[in-house]
């Protein structure tokens, strides 16, 4: 297996919530990437656990790292613990929904 890290978060920033213009990366809802032997585990949270859009979003997330995963097999697991929170997100997220300045 030849993916790496940098392959799977490239994979999973292209991967947007709907409703939200930035990617699942940069808006801190991946909270962590476990590549081993044949596998690639991806844990990951959404902003609610009321999203509509939860299925969807889960598999594209599937569908994303696939194309990288050089023939792996990838397992999305949704948790709720922690609670996903605005400190998740990246700088360039905060500056895209103008939370820089104190916005939400």
């Amino acid at each position: 297996m030849t993916v790496n890290r940098n392959d799977v978060i490239g994979a999973l920033k292209t991967v947007f919530d709907p409703e939200i213009p930035v990617n699942i990366w940069d808006m801190g809802l991946v909270y962590d990437i476990k590549i081993d032997d044949d596998n690639i585990k991806i844990i990951m949270t959404l902003t609610s656990p009321t999203c509509p859009m939860m299925d969807e979003l889960v598999a594209q997330v599937q569908q994303a790292v696939e194309r990288v995963a050089d023939g792996a097999s990838v397992d999305v697991n949704l948790v709720w613990e922690p609670a996903w929170g605005l400190s998740r997100m990246s700088d360039e997220a905060r500056v895209e929904l103008d939370l820089i300045s104190g916005g939400w």
